[in-house]
């Protein structure tokens, strides 16, 4: 591999208009993620030594989510692909090495494509370096693609847009991408050369490897499959790729000995984070932030974000698991439980019915159905901590602030406002009161009343 360094600019200035959204398209998520994100995290992964992202309309967007993670041009007004690479050259000027063009828009690109690239374009051809690599693919349906012609060694002898292009060019398959790595000392000369003499009156970037070839020097390919390329301009589009991503990761989960039963149902975030032999039900769907340690099963229907799930826990079906969830091992959450900003450690249970938030709750203690820590008071939330081995009755309302002892047991139906000590009982109900023969009295006068009506 290559040690020459490394930059990155993601062009992502277009208006982005077929998406119908006030948000920019870049910033719509693929697996919890905006595009964009993705294409910066494959820049991370290549240790990208600068990145730069080219932006125009609704640009303050951009930057406010991702300017801390990469440098801002602004392409005003946007006149074709080349113009906008030409808008990082004040953030790359002085950089020496090699430069990836990428798009914001398309966010399924791997890192190990993108080495290939950079490695093609420092391993000579013909005795001579490589001015650029283009990233081509054979597309099902070619449609308006810019087409490549290449000789038997790959090297390039024309790129041409699908408008400019003649009938017999537009009958080849090989399709140009977009994205292109490039030699720092060749890339702002050659686009300085760059004119709009074309069917769209825009400046293209692909003009760069022609002109290279007019001053002898070569630009070679590499091919990948269509998916890895595919870019988002609707919202059609959007949930095509996601469905790619889906898959992507299903894949690679079930290779890294995850048990997926139905695979196709379930939605992973792109940091999810599963071990080994956890074994993920039907229709379960993880947002960002989620780690399920060896071991444990995520039963159907249940929903987790922002959460962590310790080796052999058992969660669902149907819960819910909120950002701050934490299970220790061998914990277990049942059937219609939701937690929220809460700690269950080893081997405690709750069951079904029930509502944990912002609350601590101690190994192996037990927690009935039907149970909720009343953790607000329409001002401020407030910390519920349960002891180990403590035994909560059902139907039982915890009102927070309040700790329970360990060992505790709360009597089924109570409302706790106050501290309970450890291995103590505590019932807090209305009291019992029976009357011998009232109902049968009551049937009797009404009836009469009915009769007498």
């Amino acid at each position: 591999m290559t040690t020459r360094p490394v930059a990155v600019i993601i062009l992502a200035a277009g208006k982005g208009t077929r998406m119908k959204s006030d948000k920019h398209k870049v910033l719509h998520p693929i697996g919890g993620l905006p595009m964009v994100g993705h294409v910066l995290k494959t820049a991370e992964a290549l240790d990208a030594r600068r990145s730069v992202l080219v932006v125009g309309s609704l640009k303050e967007q951009v930057e406010a989510a991702f300017g801390h993670k990469a440098a801002i041009s602004v392409q005003e007004p946007q006149l074709g692909t080349a113009h906008a690479v030409q808008a990082a050259q004040g953030q790359l000027a002085d950089f020496d090495g090699d430069i990836l063009i990428l798009y914001g828009d398309v966010p399924l690109i791997r890192p190990e494509t993108l080495r290939a690239m950079l490695e093609r374009l420092n391993t000579p051809v013909g005795g001579q370096l490589p001015a650029c690599v283009v990233l081509a693919f054979r597309p099902q349906d070619p449609a308006a693609y810019g087409r490549i012609i290449t000789d038997e060694n790959g090297v390039i002898e024309t790129m041409v847009e699908f408008k400019d292009a003649s009938p017999e060019q537009r009958a080849i398959n090989l399709c140009n991408s977009g994205v292109m790595a490039v030699k720092s000392e060749q890339l702002w000369s050659l686009l300085s050369r760059v004119d709009n003499d074309n069917a769209a009156g825009e400046y293209y970037l692909p003009d760069v490897v022609m002109l290279a070839r007019q001053d002898g020097l070569p630009s070679l390919v590499v091919e990948t499959g269509e998916e890895e390329v595919a870019g988002v301009n609707s919202r059609v589009e959007l949930a095509a790729v996601e469905q790619v991503f889906q898959n992507r990761r299903r894949r690679e989960m079930m290779l890294d000995g995850v048990t997926l039963i139905a695979p196709e149902t379930v939605f992973f975030s792109h940091d999810t984070v599963i071990g080994r032999d956890v074994v993920i039900e039907p229709n379960v769907v993880f947002g960002p932030g989620v780690t399920v340690e060896s071991g444990a099963v995520i039963r159907a229907f249940s929903h987790l974000e922002g959460a962590s799930v310790g080796a052999g826990c058992e969660v669902g079906p149907y819960a819910r698991l909120r950002p701050g969830a934490v299970m220790k091992a061998k914990a277990k959450v049942g059937n219609f439980v939701e937690i929220k900003k809460a700690v269950l450690e080893a081997g405690a249970k709750v069951n079904h019915l029930t509502y944990i938030g912002d609350a601590h709750v101690g190994e192996k203690a037990n927690i009935g159905a039907g149970t909720i820590t009343c953790n607000y008071d329409g001002y401020n939330k407030s910390q519920t901590r349960i002891g180990a081995g403590a035994f909560i009755g059902s139907n039982s309302s915890l009102v927070a602030p309040v700790t329970i002892g360990d060992g505790a047991i709360i009597g089924a139906g109570s409302v706790v406002t106050q501290d309970v000590a450890a291995d103590a009982l505590a019932v807090a109900r209305g009291q019992q009161v029976e009357k011998q023969g009232w109902a049968a009295r009551f049937r009797a006068a009404m009836q009469s009343k009915k009769k007498a009506g």
